[in-house]
């Protein structure tokens, strides 16, 4: 009996207005046994009890999710030292800085000043 979509919060708060006034009907006395009074309890109660489910599971992934951002920002912090303890052990020229994937002083190209252009004085 799967649905491929969730209903509406409309529609599930009208079936539970629905349940509830179904309730106050005393003499309620279906022709199909699969709507006997019992049965849509059980019914009810499976859903609340799913409903409950899904919302602890998602507590846990919300709950999980955070942890692994925290680990993550953690090693980031931790690689990032690494960097500045490699830099300070063996220059930021060295191989073993290179090995980091950041690149060497002397890899970049260093400005050079241009000669000063020569401007015709006016005078």
């Amino acid at each position: 009996m799967g649905k491929s979509k969730r209903l509406p919060a409309n529609v599930k708060l009208d079936d539970v207005a629905a349940y509830a006034a179904l309730q106050a009907v005393d003499n309620y006395r279906p022709n199909n046994a699969e709507f006997e009074m019992t049965r849509v309890a059980d019914a009810y109660q499976m859903m609340i009890a799913k409903q409950t489910e899904e919302v602890q599971k998602q507590a846990a992934a919300e709950a999980a999710e955070d942890a692994s951002e925290a680990a993550e920002h953690r090693f980031h912090e931790m690689v990032l030292g690494i960097k500045d303890q490699i830099r300070s052990q063996f220059g930021d020229n060295s191989d073993e800085y290179a090995s980091l994937g950041l690149k060497k002083k002397d890899d970049y190209r260093s400005r050079r000043r241009g000669a000063a252009k020569k401007t015709a004085n006016p005078i």
